[in-house]
């Protein structure tokens, strides 16, 4: 996600009123599409736009989302989501029932719409690309043997990587020649076999 500050916590009001998929779903399109009205986002997500137009309240009421300054009318306003990165809080044994389900809900389906646009490009077909953009993406897996400090290393260099892309290149929204692309890190430990070869026996994938 975009980070202009060091980043925003959900506190329970904000969580719950994200946790609808139709809500995570407007956000999503938000950050990857830019600004929107009720109408537009009714058309790029299928639902009508009056049930478009009452969940972005219920976002702007938590300052999810605000109102586009100097751009619609009153009859058809803008969106956007404010830049800067937002931190989904992890499980905790002190936060409520229902805290806890709100956040199941978001990171749920915050997940499946990053996979299904991961999926979405694999699926492209080559002549929906430019030649230009064809080769220029990239997605790589491989499985490494860490001690838990060497994966906080790495995590820190993989980060330092992508904050210093987020600086180098802001401000280039609406240039020639640019488009929006998704940048994505991941590194987290796996579970420990339970049955067949140790972990240090398996060969890379």
């Amino acid at each position: 996600m975009e980070n202009d500050n060091p980043g925003r916590t959900l506190d329970a009001g904000a969580l719950k009123a994200l946790a609808h998929p139709i809500r995570v779903r407007i956000y999503d399109v938000l950050s990857e599409q830019g600004p929107q009205t009720a109408s537009t986002l009714a058309v790029i997500i299928g639902e009508t736009s009056g049930s478009t137009s009452y969940h972005l309240r219920a976002l702007a009421a938590h300052d999810l989302i605000k109102e586009v300054r100097g751009r619609g009318t009153a009859r058809e306003r803008w969106w956007e989501r404010p830049r800067g990165r937002i931190n989904l809080p992890g499980p905790d044994e002190t936060q409520s029932p229902a805290n806890r389900a709100a956040a199941q809900i978001v990171t749920a389906e915050f997940f499946r719409l990053r996979h299904q646009t991961l999926m979405n490009y694999l699926n492209r077909p080559a002549n929906e690309q430019s030649e230009e953009w064809r080769d220029a993406g990239l997605v790589l897996t491989t499985i490494l043997d860490l001690t838990v400090t060497q994966m906080q290393e790495l995590q820190e260099e993989l980060s330092a990587v992508v904050e210093a892309a987020i600086e180098r290149y802001r401000g280039q929204e609406g240039q020639p020649g640019v488009r929006r692309v998704s940048l994505r890190a991941e590194i987290f430990d796996l579970p420990t076999p339970s049955t067949g070869r140790a972990a240090s026996e398996q060969e890379p994938q």
